[in-house]
């Protein structure tokens, strides 16, 4: 059943139009523009003023010693999704934005990823200034398991000028996180002029693999008959067809005067996006037996009774940009955000004969509801201008919060019954995440002896960040009066004491970096480009890191390029410091789990230890091609290694029967020396493995005009392959644990196999007059979704998917569109269920109960929701 929109959904829709109706009406009298700042429509691709990557003011696309894409307002609009994340999937080769379910706050926050490395590896700007983290660590079973990284869906389209991503490692010019690349949001900055969208549009689709069940099959007895692998036979009745995830997104951006020559930019939206469902039915048997036969509810029970897709959003979002010249040299600058999202996802069913159920509460099973609250808030201030002989500064502070909390509802704590005790709906707690930056750019340009220009940067920055557990309601954690599971079902709250040590204490740190960079033209076809960079945090310590990078130009528009660079990624407060406490269904037995924090003293008798900063060390080579007139073509080689990549470990459980064997027994042994005799399993975060990333990166762009049509052709290839070279040896006392795998094979192929070896992006714009269209394809390659053992593992095959555009200028400053995403309806390869042929040695084997209701994998680079319809009217004035 779809939320009501209810007190947010009205809220939102005030604030929107308090935000800019007033603003538009202010602006009517200034002449109509359009609020993005693009480069000229007849321009050659490439000559656009980049500013990330270098702190030069002249540099452009073509002249960039290491690859960078721009993406400009227009593209991030001619499509019907307006989260950004995914707009982003659709325009970069080499970047991965998986859409997981059934992942807890991941299904509200999904991470992305660039190169096929973590989502914490990619620094993430806006207006040049580093974006902050959300609370949220990503632990469950998805891409980047393991990472808290920005969010990036709160940035809406509508407020962007453009994007620049950098695809080269830049640590040393930016500082932590930076090994993968960076991207950069730079918001409008327009003075005047504006525009409206209202976008509408829902899921159409016929989805694949999962035909309707209508019933359970009966025998001549009227029992349900059983299925080789033992559930119920179903009787089904053609395709299972979908209309969901309507979704309706009202945005605006308005740009007004300030002063004479400043600017205040203003840009909101509001999106409210139903859930979608992509589950299967469910045809295990769901109540206990009666007498030794069936229960009769058999036969009726609803068996679509899991929720599998996107999470029901409601999402409000302000961002606002502001500059004001006090001088001709000097001039004074602010933006920031605010941004509110309400959403709701579903656990897995409790069966009516499930161990963690009430019958008396629930007698057909419940679906626990997770109901995710998070605020975010950030402004940053600055001044900037040139004092003396072109000596150009630029001083800033900028301050953001996050707040993540978990609301569970359709739930109980199994440990309570049917007491009168018992409640059904729980806080369980939150996390939350604080970032305060500080920054000071100089830089000059000088002419010195036998180069032609010459800019030389240095700086200062100081960050603090700061990271606190709030504990859920008692009842949501504790162990109740009835032996059994305890805490909330589908989200245990966060207890304030796990594994012996508070946990809801406030962690901080502090670190202070400066940098200098050297970007020099050495004459007319060489460029060179210099940077190293000292940073010192107080947890683990300092790091130096260095950058050098040159482009090669002997032949008038064909260039030849490459930098070799080191980096670094600090360990997040997160990864350093989650807590969370679980009881978990193993083998059918009930064990308490628990993830502890690095110093928890747990943790440190399995032989935890702080974590070290990850390091890297990059290279990469191209060729760029600009000799033909509107056309542009690179081709980058790049290698990536990274050393002491911070992973969890897997859960290391202890075994106290007294038949057990290893690594069972000797865990329990270590942990009942260390005195914690009731703890079953655990797991930490540890600098747990080296890789090695290779890969290749291609893009073209055309633009001509054929009459009076104006065409822009684009296309990019992305082929990318991670390895593990080494394994961290188990520490401590683990290492003399016979048997234990302290990262196993699943966490390993989500590294190695879990995103695309491969994607390709063909995008095609045409307007003529009045009328325009848009066509993209995408390619999305090979996937391995890694089982729960060896001969588990499920290909994903590479996909083709098509969107397509159509809109017209029907009345003036009022544009009409209609299209449709994944217009051929693909969806990624099912999971297998039922009864399996061991590939290895034909024998029979179940594959697990959940992949009838989890039908498609979470690592599906393109999600699994099928053909998404809409129609969009804007209005420019």
């Amino acid at each position: 059943m779809r939320r009501s929109t209810g007190r947010f959904g009205l809220v939102s829709s005030i604030a929107v139009a308090a935000a800019l109706l007033p603003a538009s009406a202010m602006a009517q009298d200034l002449p109509p523009q359009d609020v993005a700042t693009e480069a000229a429509p007849d321009a050659d691709p490439g000559s656009e003023i980049i500013i990330t990557g270098t702190r030069r003011a002249d540099r452009t696309v073509a002249d960039s010693p290491v690859p960078i894409d721009v993406i400009s307002a227009e593209s991030l609009q001619t499509t019907g999704f307006t989260e950004t994340n995914r707009v982003l999937n659709q325009l970069v080769p080499s970047f991965n934005f998986p859409q997981p379910s059934i992942t807890d706050g991941t299904d509200t926050v999904r991470p992305a990823t660039l190169r096929g490395l973590s989502p914490d590896q990619t620094l993430v700007l806006v207006n040049g200034k580093r974006r902050h983290t959300t609370a949220l660590l990503n632990i469950n079973g998805s891409v980047g398991r393991g990472s808290a990284a920005v969010d990036i869906n709160m940035i809406p389209s509508i407020a962007l000028q453009r994007v620049e991503v950098l695809r080269d490692g830049a640590a040393a010019q930016y500082g932590s996180d930076a090994i993968a690349g960076v991207i950069n949001f730079q918001l409008s900055d327009a003075r005047e002029g504006g525009r409206i969208t209202v976008n509408y549009g829902q899921y159409e689709t016929s989805v694949q693999g999962i035909p309707r069940a209508t019933g359970v099959a009966t025998g001549a007895n009227g029992q349900p008959l059983l299925a080789p692998d033992g559930t119920y036979q179903l009787l089904t009745d053609g395709d299972r067809d979908a209309s969901d995830g309507e979704t309706i997104t009202v945005a605006g951006i308005v740009g007004l005067p300030l002063g004479a020559e400043g600017h205040l930019t203003i840009a909101a939206e509001y999106q409210d996006r139903g859930l979608t469902n992509r589950t299967g039915y469910d045809p295990r048997r769901q109540y206990n037996l009666v007498g030794g036969l069936a229960d009769p509810r058999e036969l009726t029970f609803d068996r679509l009774s899991h929720r599998y897709g996107d999470a029901a959003t409601q999402d409000m979002k302000l961002f606002v940009n502001a500059g004001l010249p006090i001088t001709d040299a000097v001039e004074l600058y602010a933006f920031g955000s605010y941004n509110y999202r309400d959403g709701q996802s579903g656990a897995f069913y409790r069966l009516a004969n499930d161990s963690r159920n009430v019958p008396a509460i629930y007698p057909d099973g419940f679906l626990p509801l997770i109901n995710t609250d998070l605020e975010d808030a950030a402004g940053t201030v600055g001044i900037r201008g040139e004092v003396g002989d072109g000596f150009r500064y630029d001083l800033s502070g900028g301050t953001a919060k996050n707040r993540f909390d978990f609301l569970i509802s359709n739930t109980l704590n199994r440990s309570y019954g049917a007491l009168p005790t018992q409640r059904l709906a729980y806080d369980s707690g939150g996390l939350r995440y604080t970032q305060t930056v500080a920054n000071l750019d100089l830089s000059k340009d000088l002419a010195v002896g036998f180069l032609s220009d010459l800019t030389v940067s240095g700086g200062l920055e100081y960050r603090r960040e700061t990271f606190q557990l709030r504990a859920g309601d008692p009842q949501s954690y504790n162990q109740g009066p009835i032996a059994g599971p305890s805490g909330a079902q589908g989200f245990p709250g966060i207890a304030p004491v796990i594994g012996g040590q508070r946990v809801d204490q406030l962690r901080s740190r502090d670190n202070w970096s400066a940098y200098v960079e050297l970007d020099a033209d050495v004459s007319d076809i060489l460029s060179v480009q210099l940077a190293g960079r000292y940073e010192d945090y107080s947890d683990f310590g300092s790091d130096w890191n260095g950058k050098v990078a040159a482009r090669f130009e002997p032949i008038q528009g064909i260039a030849i390029r490459g930098a070799a660079s080191t980096g670094f990624r600090a360990p997040s407060l997160q990864q350093q410091f989650f807590a969370a406490s679980a009881t978990n269904n193993v083998g059918g037995i009930l064990l308490e789990t628990v993830t502890l924090p690095v110093d928890n003293p747990i943790a440190i008798a399995l032989g935890a230890t702080p974590l070290d900063a990850e390091t890297s060390v990059s290279y990469s080579a191209g060729v760029v091609f600009s000799a033909i007139p509107r056309l542009n073509v690179t081709v980058d080689v790049y290698q990536v290694s990274i050393d002491d990549r911070i992973v969890v470990t897997d859960n290391l459980t202890a075994n106290r029967a007294a038949t057990a064997t290893n690594p069972g027994r000797a865990i329990a042994q270590i942990l009942d020396a260390a005195g914690f005799t009731a703890t079953n399993a655990a797991r930490f975060f540890v600098n747990g493995v080296d890789t090695r990333t290779r890969g290749l990166d291609a893009v073209a762009t055309y633009r001509l005009d054929i009459g009076r049509a104006r065409v822009n052709a684009t296309a990019g290839y992305n082929y990318n392959e991670t390895r593990i070279d080494n394994v961290l040896a188990a520490p401590g006392p683990l290492a003399n644990v016979p048997g234990l795998v302290l990262f196993g094979r699943q966490e390993s192929l989500r590294l190695t196999d879990g995103q695309p070896r491969s994607k390709i992006n063909l995008g095609l714009d045409v307007d003529v007059d009045w009328i325009g269209i848009t066509a993209r394809t995408n390619r999305y390659g090979r996937v391995l979704a890694a089982g729960a053992d060896q001969f588990g593992d499920v290909e994903l095959e590479p996909k083709w998917i098509t969107d397509l555009e159509v809109r017209a200028n029907l009345i003036d400053r009022v544009t009409l569109a209609v299209g449709a995403n994944n217009l051929f309806d693909e969806y990624p390869t099912n999971l297998p269920v039922g009864v399996g042929v061991d590939p290895v040695t034909g024998a029979a084997r179940n594959y697990p109960a959940t992949n009838y209701v989890a039908t498609f994998s979470n690592f599906s680079p393109f999600g699994f929701n099928g053909r998404f319809v809409y129609a969009r009217a804007a209005l420019t004035f």
